[in-house]
């Protein structure tokens, strides 16, 4: 099954919400996870975005669960990249 990288774009002004917002998407990020969907996620240090790497059937699936997410649902994230990713050393390696 692909892995798809899913890079999150934040702005400085959608910061006081994604605090406000952030238990229920980390409970729908531990749901995915449990889903077994979920791979690995986490901001990155300087808090302009996200990483998380998703494990699902095709570009379609991953969009229709993207839009799960109460940080979409609530319009948090500037921008999402989603790409295709074929690791073939290392943890996600087949």
């Amino acid at each position: 099954m692909p892995i798809f990288a899913v890079h999150y774009t934040y702005s400085d002004a959608t910061i006081a919400d994604r605090d406000t917002h952030r238990p229920r998407h980390r409970a729908w990020l531990a749901d995915q996870i449990s889903a077994d969907t979920l791979l690995s996620s986490g901001p990155y240090p300087d808090g302009s975005g996200a990483l998380l790497l998703f494990r699902t059937t095709d570009a379609e699936s991953l969009a229709g669960l993207l839009a799960q997410d109460p940080f979409a649902q609530e319009k948090l994230i500037d921008e999402v990249r989603a790409v295709e990713w074929q690791p073939v050393l290392g943890a996600f390696a087949d």
